[in-house]
């Protein structure tokens, strides 16, 4: 499955997903704890959220591998694998960030930023497609979501104080609202959720 670019309006205008990525370039790039990331390997795109309250998901990443970076997983006697992305080159993707709009840029400038180093940072230190795994029960976010997210903004605030070009995270000082008017529309890529594909058994 290739991916394909649409858009909220029409495509042209503001490309979200292509300013999104360049930001998520320069923080993989300059804070030591995401450099594992290869971001030629994780697939930005965004979906229409379902209302446009503040309230709700706004963004999440979709890992493209089971638990260890296993390319399959046996449930109740089957085989099933998630179903594979490529781009245009053939080379597959491990990840997929998604960004809810309009939801995602109605939020503070800080609450933003925070949410991408926040989804970033669940990508595994292996980077094998599979997600960063705390010890216990709570293997996302660890025992304390507020810790969590206390130093995903402590993060976001380090990579601020590294004075990376403002053209990275501009766009995040406006809402969609903002972005719409001054470019006429907001486009991007957006992507079907892959789906578990049952893997018929080897013939003897």
């Amino acid at each position: 499955m290739v991916p394909r670019q649409s858009s909220l309006v029409c495509e042209a205008g503001f490309d979200f997903t292509r300013a999104m990525r360049r930001l998520c370039n320069d923080l993989v790039s300059r804070l030591d704890e995401l450099r594992h990331i290869d971001m030629e390997r994780v697939l930005v795109s965004y979906a229409q959220a379902r209302s446009r309250s503040l309230h709700g998901l706004q963004a999440s990443l979709m890992p493209l591998r089971f638990e260890g970076g296993r390319t399959y997983e046996v449930r109740h006697g089957q085989r099933w694998e998630i179903e594979r992305i490529y781009d245009e080159q053939g080379r597959e993707f491990l990840y997929i960030l998604t960004f809810y709009l309009p939801r995602f840029l109605n939020h503070s400038f800080q609450e933003k930023l925070t949410t991408v180093v926040h989804e970033l940072w669940h990508i595994s230190p292996q980077f094998n497609g599979d997600l960063r795994r705390h010890e216990g029960t709570c293997y996302i976010h660890g025992p304390s979501q507020k810790a969590y997210d206390t130093a995903m903004e402590a993060l976001a605030r380090r990579w601020l104080s590294l004075d990376p070009p403002r053209e990275t995270h501009a766009f995040l000082h406006s809402s969609f609202s903002e972005l719409r008017a001054r470019h006429g529309a907001v486009f991007g890529l957006r992507v079907r959720r892959p789906k578990l594909v049952r893997v018929p058994p080897t013939p003897a």
